[in-house]
């Protein structure tokens, strides 16, 4: 039996916050202790002892795949380093996004974005942390056609969410596009202005939600990006969307909640103080009590940063906590496994410290593995990591 005691810690559970010890045996978390401390096992020093965060969508994939546009690197450099950088900032549980998109401003096509979601699904059980995909689809093409069957094949697919490409409809306004599409096309923005016309008209013309729901709605959580309408709202749970993804307005927000929809923002987004692109604010939509999850979007570090300055700026600790652990656990329906601290749960555990509006992390656990370690100079039991007897387990607690 494979036994680690996690002792003086600033424990965070679904419910409660409070001094005590925690032990895990064989992966699993077998005892929480309250206001118990040993003078064996792994002192963590008064630090915070939470759930592993979940991130149900990150883009950081492509910061290391493409860490200049031009400056590509292949799959398994990159997944190692995304992995050994998700331990380092306490998230045990990673949905990479990869979009799946006629956008012509996009520079991955159905093919590239198969290829690359395949060597994900190879590479996702030699990582140190848990690995899953999340399909970004465009709903408002007949492309996709071609690659559903095989997407339900991708044993990591796990989510799928409807990203509507319609020009001008959701997060950008036309006039961004004209400069995006100007710019990616090395075109004129009068040119890009006319081909963004005839897109919108063309695609206006398509809605597969239905086909899509239909392949993956006994696979996979649905999904709606960016809705900005109510009647986006309406329409992605209309297809079986329970989550509203970054939707951009308050409206929006707030038709979600009323439907009964999970409603994810982004920590970057809360923690620099609103969104880089004139969207929602994630601060607004919080004080309104409209938001129940949060993602790292684009910035691993803000997850544990922005629950940092959550409960600094007074939140209940497990409230703060829960947004980043346990209710994406709720969404995913893993919650029976990870997503809290309770006896009987996987133990995927991060311990940090947090100091000027950061989470200095110095130890994470996934399946009671010791994953990442920062800090040198906790004391280590050495029964720690080898087979430890009952007998001997009594002689640990005395």
């Amino acid at each position: 039996m494979t036994t680690h005691l996690l002792t003086n810690a600033h424990i965070v559970t679904a419910t409660d916050n409070f001094m005590g010890s925690v032990e895990i045996q064989d992966g699993i978390i077998t005892a929480i202790e309250k206001g118990k401390t040993y003078v064996s096992g792994i002192d963590v020093k008064g630090k915070w002892l939470i759930p592993g965060c979940i991130d149900i969508h990150t883009d950081y994939l492509e910061r290391e795949l493409y860490p200049r546009p031009s400056a590509a690197f292949p799959l398994p450099f990159a997944m190692h380093y995304l992995d050994a950088r998700a331990a380092s900032c306490g998230i045990t549980t990673v949905f990479s996004a990869i979009s799946f998109s006629d956008n012509q401003a996009k520079n991955r096509s159905f093919d590239e974005a198969m290829e690359l979601a395949q060597q994900i699904d190879a590479a996702r059980n030699s990582m140190l942390v848990r690995h899953y995909l999340h399909a970004r689809i465009d709903p408002n093409t007949d492309t996709i056609f071609k690659y559903l069957d095989a997407m339900t094949k991708l044993e990591s697919l796990y989510m799928v969410i409807y990203n509507d490409q319609i020009p001008g409809q959701r997060q950008f306004t036309i006039e961004q596009h004209i400069e995006t599409w100007s710019k990616g096309l090395k075109i004129t923005a009068e040119e890009a202005a006319k081909m963004l016309a005839e897109q919108a008209e063309k695609l206006s013309a398509v809605n597969n939600r239905g086909a899509i729901e239909e392949a993956f709605k006994n696979k996979c959580i649905l999904g709606s990006h960016d809705d900005t309408t109510v009647e986006h709202v309406i329409e992605g749970k209309a297809f079986g969307a329970t989550l509203s993804e970054m939707p951009t307005t308050m409206e929006a927000a707030r038709k979600a909640k009323e439907l009964g929809l999970w409603v994810c923002l982004g920590a970057p987004n809360y923690y620099r103080g609103g969104s880089h692109c004139g969207n929602l604010s994630s601060l607004d939509a919080l004080n309104e009590d409209l938001v129940d999850i949060f993602c790292s979007d684009y910035h691993f570090p803000t997850m544990l940063g922005s629950l940092v300055k959550m409960i600094e700026s007074g939140m209940e600790p497990s409230k703060a906590v829960n947004m980043m652990t346990l209710n994406p656990a709720r969404l995913l329906k893993f919650d029976k496994e990870i997503g809290s601290i309770e006896i009987g749960k996987k133990a995927d555990l991060v311990v940090f410290d947090s100091k000027n509006a950061l989470a200095a992390v110095s130890l994470v656990l996934v399946d009671g593995i010791i994953k990442y370690r920062a800090d040198y100079e906790a004391q280590i039991n050495p029964l720690a990591t080898e087979v430890v007897e009952e007998s001997q387990l009594r002689e640990l607690y005395k």
